[in-house]
């Protein structure tokens, strides 16, 4: 089995050796091969995604991801900038279907910024389309206004489209992953305003006559922020666009008390992925060794779940980090009064050691 190594930028590379380093203990044979992606990637070849981590990308079985993202190349062409690796990446290996659980493990109640009460127990799923919407679409530019009040004057214009095909794959896998939950699915649309997202909606009723056991509901991006925060408990699995999904997610994460507990899966037809946090770069705590690792690790068994068909050892990997957190370890991140402060080496130690 070969994975990917792709560490990328600011914290990427700290919280990836943590993963490596747990799934170097679990005893399975992998051939790990590691490439430059993001601003490490333009460093050393002048491209964000260069080419031989593109073609390793493609040979390996799954992608274990850090993080991209620097300061120093923002003021780089938009195409040539880190955050355009893993939108390569997606798009290059029809990456189309993200899955974002948010979990809130009960040690870390505390540390969400939401009532006990609101919050405990919470176990979502946000399965986010990753390859269309404004994202991807075109044309998008900067150009001469062709019309409206300020026509003539200079504006920036992005196009956001959906095609049939799209919506209708991660339709199904959203109510084939609800099938094996809860049976309960809220689409997330802007349908009162955004004929796209009207389009959507249309085909989510439409393929809803395959899935009869499921219970669909349909809210707007704008209530459905709202409810996250209100009363998230009531969702089970989200399905939305690529932006409503990016944002959406997001906010789930603080959920759960810290976006460095959040992991991600980014999959094709096939369950081929790519695996790596929902957190970005955090280049202002970068080498200094206090980045959460917990969401690498968490993204390693999904990884171990989804490609590579290792479900025992993932089971491993989450029963570790459960038992980590129940020993009162805490990155500073999910700290809070009573427990014990460790950096990112330290905590991934802990859960090496609570794999034997």
């Amino acid at each position: 089995m070969k994975i990917a190594i792709l560490p990328g930028d600011g914290i990427g590379p700290e919280i990836v050796d943590q993963a490596v380093k747990v799934l170097n203990t679990l005893g399975q044979s992998f051939e790990m091969e590691t490439a430059p992606v993001g601003g490490a990637g333009y460093a050393a070849h002048g491209h964000p995604l260069p080419d031989a981590t593109l073609k390793l990308a493609k040979e390996a079985d799954a992608i274990l991801f850090g993080a991209v993202g620097d300061w120093q190349y923002d003021n780089l062409e938009r195409a040539l900038r880190p955050e355009q690796a893993i939108l390569g990446l997606r798009k290059h290996l029809t990456l189309f279907a993200n899955f974002r659980p948010a979990i809130l493990y009960p040690e870390l109640v505390g540390a969400s910024t939401l009532k006990p009460e609101v919050v405990s127990g919470l176990d979502i799923l946000i399965v986010r389309e990753l390859n269309g919407d404004i994202y991807f679409g075109q044309p998008r530019g900067v150009r001469e206004a062709p019309d409206g009040p300020f026509k003539g004057a200079r504006e920036g214009f992005d196009t956001m489209r959906y095609s049939e095909p799209e919506i209708r794959r991660i339709a199904h896998v959203a109510f084939q992953a609800a099938r094996k939950r809860s049976k309960r699915l809220t689409s997330v649309d802007k349908a009162n305003v955004l004929e796209t997202f009207q389009f959507w909606k249309d085909i989510m009723i439409d393929i809803h006559k395959e899935y009869p056991d499921i219970e669909l509901d349909h809210m707007y991006v704008d209530n459905a922020a709202m409810q996250l925060v209100r009363a998230p408990k009531k969702f089970d699995v989200i399905v939305t666009g690529n932006m409503f999904g990016d944002i959406l997610s997001d906010a789930a994460a603080m959920l759960t008390g810290s976006i460095g507990m959040l992991p991600s899966a980014s999959l094709d037809a096939n369950n081929k992925g790519l695996y790596e946090p929902s957190h970005g770069s955090a280049p202002d705590i970068a080498g200094k060794g206090i980045a959460n690792p917990l969401a690498t690790i968490l993204s390693a068994a999904m990884m171990l779940r989804f490609s590579l068909n290792l479900p025992a050892e993932a089971d491993r990997i989450e029963a570790a980090v459960k038992k980590v957190l129940s020993q009162g370890l805490r990155t500073a991140d999910i700290y809070e009064a009573g427990t014990t402060k460790v950096g990112t080496a330290e905590m991934g130690d802990a859960v090496v050691k609570a794999l034997v």
